[in-house]
Order: structure tokens, then C-alpha cells, then sequence
């Protein structure tokens, strides 16, 4: 599909989004849903104020030190899992029986570990993300073609040569496409926890509206969390492609 087509695609699915959210505004009113532009315009106001700023750095510190967890954490577990593979073989189902075990469960227990702070929100966004990083890893390096790894050997490569030239093109792009999905896992744990228990951060003054039935204020945090969402995904998405096209 060439760039054009792609555009042109887009553009009609934000369209037809924005139809469809106008349309409910019209039959609803205000209080089930503001209008887009009123939307808008109010997340413009509330991004102008000045306490609006640290609930927003709160929350972007407490994703990115969760990713980082989730990223490094799952792409090391995962190449040493899956390096081994009896021990991969061992380790995948038990990984996916814990991804499919709902986190929020697990929300109380984080909590008596880490209290209220932003300890507690950082620890719930990693949990979320890490386990299909790991998956995703461990995967990448189990299918790595064994003829390659053969044909190294006969060529006499030296070890960082072989993960140079065999490992790491084998292993990069399905590597990255559990990136994508752990980043995006990351942010949803982050949001959940600030929700549920925190003083501060974009999920408290969610629920603060939720509870004064604040709508044009739930619709402007959830415009914000939305278009940073989209636009996060839309760019590792194309470098995922990028990557792909390039191994």
C-alpha cells in the first residue's frame, strides 16, 4: 500500500470517528459526551494551566521509568530463556498462563508492596508490560534458524560476530513487535494504577471528574491519553515496518 493510500485511509477512519462522535453528541447532549471541538478546546485550556503540569509529568515519569522496566527486564529474561531450550520450553507456557491472569487482580498486593506512591504505579505498569516482552523475546530467539548458527560455525565466526551478522537480524523485528505491544500494555498498567489508588497523576484527575461527573473534563483527559497513544503507536509502528523491510 503506498504512503498516499495509507494517508487517505487514515484520514477517512479520523473522519468517521469524528462523525460518529458528533452524532452521539447531538442525540445525548453534554452530559453523556461533549462535542469534539468543545473537547478540544477544553483540553487546550486545561494543558494552559499550571497545576496542570505536574499531574502530567507524574504520569509520563511513571510510564517511562515502567518501560524501561518492562524493556529491558523482558528482552534480557527473554534471550536468556529462550537461549536455553529446554529452559524456553519450560518457561513459555508458564508466561502465558500469567499474561492471561487479569493484573488488576494482582493491584492489592502491589500496593502492600509499594505503598500509594508512584513506586506502586511504576511496578503496575512494568508488570504489564514485561511479561509479553518476555514472550515475545524468548519466541524471537527459539526460531532462530539453526542452519544459520551451523553456517557460522563453518565460517568460523567469532561469537559477537554471530550475534552481529545472524542473531541479531533473526531476532530484532520479532523482538520489536513485542516492544509495541509491551509499551502499549505499559501505559494501560500505568493509567490502572493511578486510578485506582494515587494523589496525583493524569488517572487521579480522571477519577476526580468521574466523581463530579466532570464530562467535558473525563473527555478532555481521555482526548489527551488517546492522541499521545495513537501517536506513540503510529511511530513504532513504522519503524517496526522499517525493521522488518531492513532484516
Amino acid at each position: 500500500m503506498s504512503l498516499a493510500a495509507r494517508w487517505r485511509d487514515s484520514a477517512l477512519v479520523v473522519a468517521a470517528i469524528l462523525a460518529l462522535w458528533q452524532a452521539i453528541n447531538l442525540v445525548g447532549g453534554d452530559n453523556l459526551m461533549t462535542s469534539p471541538l468543545a473537547t478540544v478546546q477544553h483540553a487546550a485550556d486545561m494543558v494552559g494551566q499550571a497545576r496542570f503540569w505536574p499531574h502530567l509529568r507524574e504520569t509520563v515519569t511513571a510510564y517511562l521509568a515502567a518501560l524501561a522496566i518492562a524493556v529491558f527486564g523482558g528482552i534480557g529474561f527473554g534471550v536468556l530463556l529462550g537461549a536455553h531450550r529446554l529452559t524456553g520450553e519450560v518457561a513459555e507456557p508458564i508466561f502465558v498462563a500469567l499474561y492471561s491472569i487479569p493484573k488488576v487482580t494482582l493491584y492489592p498486593v502491589i500496593l502492600l508492596a509499594f505503598g500509594l506512591g508512584i513506586q506502586a504505579k511504576i511496578a503496575f505498569g512494568a508488570l504489564h508490560g514485561i511479561i509479553p516482552i518476555v514472550i515475545f523475546s524468548l519466541n524471537a530467539v527459539r526460531q532462530v534458524n539453526r542452519t544459520w548458527l551451523r553456517t557460522a560455525r563453518t565460517m568460523s565466526l567469532t561469537p559477537m560476530q554471530t550475534v552481529r551478522h545472524v542473531i541479531i537480524p533473526a531476532t530484532v523485528p520479532e523482538i520489536f513487535s513485542g516492544l509495541r505491544v509491551g509499551a502499549a500494555l505499559t501505559l494501560l498498567g500505568t493509567m490502572l494504577g493511578e486510578l485506582f489508588a494515587s494523589q496525583r497523576g493524569l488517572g487521579f484527575l480522571l477519577m476526580t471528574a468521574i466523581d463530579l461527573h466532570d464530562v467535558k473534563t473525563i473527555m478532555a483527559i481521555a482526548l489527551l491519553i488517546t492522541l499521545f497513544s495513537v501517536a506513540m503507536n503510529a511511530a513504532m509502528l513504522a519503524l517496526d515496518r522499517r525493521l522488518h523491510a531492513r532484516f
